[in-house]
């Protein structure tokens, strides 16, 4: 008969203080991230600029990063339920991925204007997107520098805070575009910025799609290497051999695994001690603490490393591995 031990290690938490540290330095960011992309956005429309509409929308990423990361620590802290054994982390990928998409329709519209408006150039207010633009940049910076402390420990956090440097370097360029508009009167500098913002913004849209879709497909987290996985598993003295072997994403930060694991006879005795030796390697060198591991597997194919999953009709009574 099977021996299964089923091992859930909680990820390691921040504290409740610092929870509320970060939930409330995302809500301030969150705020002026938001005022400065209607701000480019009435901007953008007031001085017929396309780079500073770009640019909005290139905040407006901002804007979703620092919401998505704000409320990924809100549903990590609600419990799973039966109907929903994971909880609601799936929700943040989710929402990913139908942001980025609809953000991808949108850039492609503002790249065929700034395409019209390329070879038809319009007048530019250069003076009032330096202006809006400047701030912009000001408060990208301010943002910036408040989540940087963060962002060194918190990979959720730091997602964002790179959103938002992306987004000050962005600001520059619409600068430096309402500066040659101003010095020279080359209105075609606008659409041009505009259309450079544009690749910056399907570049990372296009990324959290695949990245989305990755994990929405149950994919090994790009980060870790099953092989390497393989070799922790294996390294206890005792396990003979590992199949079946599984790794995925339940959210952006959140790994889990499950595998079956031969172990020589004579070391069954100390089969929690191998368990939580593998499980201490696992969430230690690969970020992954949810695991499940299965020991003394019997019709198990020893040289399936990753347990081909075969479709089974309701009713059959055939063993599944």
């Amino acid at each position: 008969m099977a021996v299964h031990e089923h091992c859930s290690h909680d990820a390691p938490a921040h504290s409740r203080e610092l929870d509320a540290k970060v939930k409330r330095r995302l809500l301030v960011s969150i705020f002026l991230t938001g005022v400065i992309f209607l701000a480019e956005l009435l901007g953008g429309i007031y001085t017929n600029s396309l780079a500073l509409m770009s640019d909005a929308a290139h905040v407006f990423m901002d804007v979703f990063a620092l919401s998505l990361s704000f409320f990924a620590i809100y549903i990590a802290e609600m419990p799973p339920t039966e109907k929903r054994t994971y909880g609601l982390h799936r929700v943040e990928v989710f929402v990913s991925f139908i942001n980025s998409f609809v953000l991808l329709l949108i850039t492609a519209f503002i790249f065929y204007k700034s395409a019209l408006r390329l070879l038809n150039p319009e007048p530019v207010e250069s003076v009032g997107v330096l202006f809006v633009a400047s701030i912009g940049l000001v408060v990208n910076l301010i943002v910036a520098a408040w989540l940087h402390k963060f962002a060194e420990k918190d990979l959720n956090v730091k997602s964002a805070f790179l959103h938002v440097v992306g987004d000050a370097a962005a600001s520059v360029g619409v600068i430096i575009g309402a500066i040659i508009i101003y010095y020279t009167g080359w209105y075609r500098a606008d659409p041009l910025i505009s259309m450079l913002i544009c690749f910056v913004i399907v570049g990372g849209a296009v990324r959290i799609v695949w990245e989305s879709s990755h994990i929405l497909l149950e994919g090994v987290p790009r980060d870790v290497d099953l092989k390497l996985v393989k070799e922790a598993i294996l390294a206890p003295k005792g396990v003979v051999s590992v199949h079946s072997l599984h790794v995925w994403s339940i959210c952006h930060n959140v790994y889990a695994l499950s595998a079956h694991l031969d172990i020589t006879p004579t070391e069954r005795w100390r089969m929690g001690e191998i368990f939580a030796e593998i499980n201490d390697a696992l969430a230690h060198d690969y970020h992954i603490h949810y695991t499940t591991l299965q020991a003394e597997c019997s019709g198990c194919n020893p040289n399936d490393t990753f347990g081909r999953i075969a479709h089974v009709d309701r009713g059959h009574h055939g063993h599944q591995h």
